[in-house]
């Protein structure tokens, strides 16, 4: 385990005092500065060791450190020869400074600061850059990872990192460093509005365009969250291109030397492909039920957890299936479960069958090894003319990220897979990266986000139609060469985005235009899409989008070097550690190093070693390997932040929280006195839900008393007022129909499949008193709605 949390009773000082980070976003791409501020009051040197979370797609691009006046810009060199300059100045009682992304994961990166000498404080900056996500509503996500969920390394993966780190994790009140942000956005299109899952202060527009602005996080936050920002400009579905100007030191020719385009491509698709639904496919489910999928979906402890809350999701997925379409659900933690051996035809009898096993699913299984159960439904042979469609839900906290992602990209051309990221520090590199390896969606559920709306956003992708035979064509001025920087598209959805990076060679007047032409085939229709664009550079861009382009080919790079069954290529590693040493930007192969020789006198006195702690989510965190040790002396009171999790009844019992390699992800109690367990009250069940459970495989409803509890009628009611010449089940269905448009309107999104294969049921019958029954159940509900709602 090279992430676990370790805290004693020494309480000993930490010596990161704050973090401030600055955000500039400019359209769809940001800049973030962090600066972390370090303070050594012991009286020995220290070296601290900070382990953090970035977004997994960042590219990080610029690190120094401050001593006093002193300001000393890293160098990025090879990661071994790096942690070796590191060493040896810390043994020669030099100051040191030295950053290193995980080769596991590409959004955990390691901080060690040393030697701090007593009494000095240091100030490091770390910069990097990102592209923001587009959302369902069209909102711009950014996200600033303020939990680091430990991560579950399978057993028999011996880690390989050259530095094992622990990761203390302690209760959002109990960071003792503090976090500033302010943000700054700019766009050529007005920006309409910044939300957050955090207190800001108002937005303050700067200009009266009101294309610039800038907020701030709220006095007080606390570290119990990651720090989401949603940004909104108008008509932002616009296709762009940003001609960035090479570095005038670099060399011609090279990545850094070129100039840099950035595409941002929206295909259009014909509404009349986009309004059918799909009515086969094989919908493989694949729920998360490690230990930590019992944690609060939010920070209160009344909330329901996240395995509830993916239980439900489950149910609205089941019931919003297409008749004659296949399906199966897996479950995994330490092992892994199927429903059926393998997938079946969606019927009543599958689907209820498939409805009794999920409802009994819970956070019991362990650990979080999702490599076992993605490699078993891979060796499941496809149905026939039933294109897979996997769905992936976990809190994503694996440790073997990059070997996951490598599966599901050598599967890539047997379906296509759809991955939700559940909680707080759900890892951005394992979700993003299982949509855009599997030719997918990727959405993140957070804080009080319910799911069930981006779940079916994604279910409506999945039943769309792929698109099929994509290809590129550059259309450049002669003597302008193209080469590019980003993998091929695999996947475009209606409304998405797809970036593409490319390196352009050679001369050509200011005046002059390219384009890009994208060619694909839509059901069977041969559709394109083309882009203008000024070769012109940009002004004030920066090398923003070069660093984005080399971190894209970088990532490829990498993958490719991952891929077991590939034929190794010696040189990919090399041209790895060469871009990255080129652009400056991180890889796994490569880290940041800052060695401050001073005045060459060596700091006097033995080294101590300090690890940071990072912020629980909400006082609770349910880590792999927590141990948590009192010692004889100790009470409940010399540990304060155990009481959002136990009560212990007398201060004077000593206990131990620990783990077990049974239960790696449970974080079981092993109780040494007299503990007593929180009561979590468990929510009421959603009316919509409880309706929606109670609909058929084939779309309609039984008339019977749950239908009427749910409808807020009794049976007697219901029975009552039915018309004499409409049978039970199209009485219930036209009532449930009624309830959902007059009730739920605010979440039509998430019942409008299910809804759609009602109302196909009831064509299906041809009853000529439809209308009739649809003026009974507005009496009967004390509602109205359109006559023609139902479409018939």
């Amino acid at each position: 385990m090279n992430c676990c949390g370790l805290l004693t009773a020494q309480k000993e000082p930490v010596p990161l005092k704050s973090i401030e980070v600055e955000l500039e976003v400019r359209d769809h791409v940001a800049t973030v500065v962090s600066t972390l501020t370090y303070e050594n009051k012991e009286d020995k040197p220290v070296e601290a060791v900070f382990v953090f979370p970035l977004p997994g797609d960042a590219a990080v691009c610029h690190f120094s450190a401050k001593i006093g006046q002193t300001q000393i810009v890293a160098e990025v060199k090879e990661k071994q020869q790096a942690r070796e300059e590191y060493d040896d100045a810390l043994s020669s009682g030099q100051q040191a400074f030295l950053l290193e992304e995980s080769e596991q994961s590409p959004d955990i990166f390691t901080l060690s600061v040393g030697s701090l000498p007593p009494g000095e404080s240091a100030s490091i900056r770390l910069e990097y850059v990102t592209e923001l996500a587009v959302q369902a509503d069209d909102g711009l996500r950014f996200c600033l990872p303020a939990v680091l969920n430990p991560r579950y390394q399978p057993q028999g993966s011996g880690g390989s990192e050259g530095a094992s780190v622990q990761v203390t994790s302690v209760p959002a009140s109990l960071v003792p460093y503090s976090l500033s942000f302010s943000a700054r956005v700019s766009s050529p299109r007005p920006v309409s509005k910044v939300e957050s899952n955090c207190s800001l202060d108002p937005l303050q527009h700067l200009n009266t365009e009101q294309t610039q602005a800038t907020v701030k996080l709220a006095a007080g936050h606390k570290f119990d969250r990651d720090v989401e920002l949603l940004i909104y400009y108008k008509d932002a579905h616009q296709p762009t291109a940003v001609v960035e100007a090479g570095q005038t030191t670099a060399k011609t020719g090279t990545l850094m030397g070129d100039p840099v385009v950035m595409l941002s491509l929206y295909p259009e698709f014909p509404q009349s492909v986009m309004s059918s639904v799909a009515s086969c496919g094989e919908f493989v489910f694949l729920l998360d039920r490690s230990g930590s999928m019992d944690c609060p979906t939010d920070d209160s402890m009344q909330e329901a957890t996240r395995i509830c809350s993916a239980r439900d999701t489950l149910l609205l997925l089941l019931k919003s299936l297409p008749m004659g379409c296949y399906f199966n659900i897996y479950s995994f933690g330490d092992t892994y479960e199927h429903i059926f051996p393998k997938s079946v035809e969606y019927c009543e009898k599958t689907l209820e069958e498939a409805v009794k096993k999920v409802e009994e699913m819970a956070a019991d299984l362990g650990g979080t090894e999702i490599l076992e159960s993605l490699k078993h439904i891979y060796s499941q042979p496809c149905i026939p003319n039933q294109p897979r469609q996997l769905f992936v839900f976990t809190d994503g906290e694996v440790f073997n990220t990059k070997e996951v992602i490598n599966l599901v990209k050598k599967n890539s051309g047997s379906h296509r897979c759809f991955s939700f990221g559940i909680g707080e520090g759900a890892s951005s590199a394992l979700i993003n990266g299982l949509a855009k390896e599997g030719g997918g969606h990727a959405q993140f559920i957070t804080g009080t986000d319910r799911m069930q709306p981006k779940v079916m956003q994604s279910l409506r992708f999945a039943l769309q139609p792929a698109v099929e035979d994509i290809s590129v064509t550059w259309d450049l001025p002669k003597g302008v060469s193209v080469t590019v920087l980003s993998p091929p598209i695999t996947a475009v959805f209606q409304g998405q985005r797809s970036l593409l990076y490319a390196q352009l060679t050679g001369q050509s007047s200011e005046a002059s235009e390219g384009s890009v032409m994208v060619k694909y085939s839509l059901a069977g229709h041969p559709s394109q899409s083309q882009l203008h664009f000024s070769l012109k550079p940009a002004e004030d861009t920066g090398l923003t989008v070069h660093r984005l382009g080399a971190r894209t080919l970088i990532r490829s790079l990498e993958m490719e070097e991952k891929d077991d069954e590939a034929p190794q290529d010696e040189g990919v590693k090399e041209r790895v550690v060469e871009l990255s040493v080129q652009s400056g930007v991180s890889s796994s192969y490569t880290a940041f190093i800052v060695v401050n020789k001073g005045n060459g006198e060596p700091i006097e006195g033995p080294l101590v070693r300090r690890n940071i702690p990072t912020s629980m989510l909400g006082g609770m965190m349910y880590s792999r390997c927590d141990i948590l040790v009192f010692d004889d002396s100790s009470t409940c009171e010399d540990f304060q932040y155990c009481e959002p999790m136990w009560r212990n009844k007398d201060a004077s019992e000593e206990y131990t929280r620990i783990s077990s390699d049974e239960d790696m992800d449970g974080s079981s109690l092993a109780c040494l006195g007299n503990v007593e367990a929180p009561t979590i009250k468990k929510p009421p069940r959603d009316p919509l839900l409880q309706l929606v459970s109670l609909q058929k495989a084939s779309g309609y409803w039984l008339l019977d008393p749950a239908l009427a509890a749910a409808l807020g009628k009794t049976s007697k009611e219901v029975d009552k007022t039915k018309p004499p010449a409409v049978n039970q089940e199209m009485w219930a269905t036209v009532l449930a129909l009624i309830w959902l448009y007059s009730f739920k309107m605010d979440a039509k999104e998430e019942w409008e499949l299910l809804a759609m294969k009602a109302v196909s049921w009831l064509r299906a019958q041809n009853a000529p008193c439809v209308a009739e029954c649809v003026e009974a159940g507005k009496a009967l509900l004390g509602c109205e709605v359109q006559k023609d709602f139902l479409g018939l």
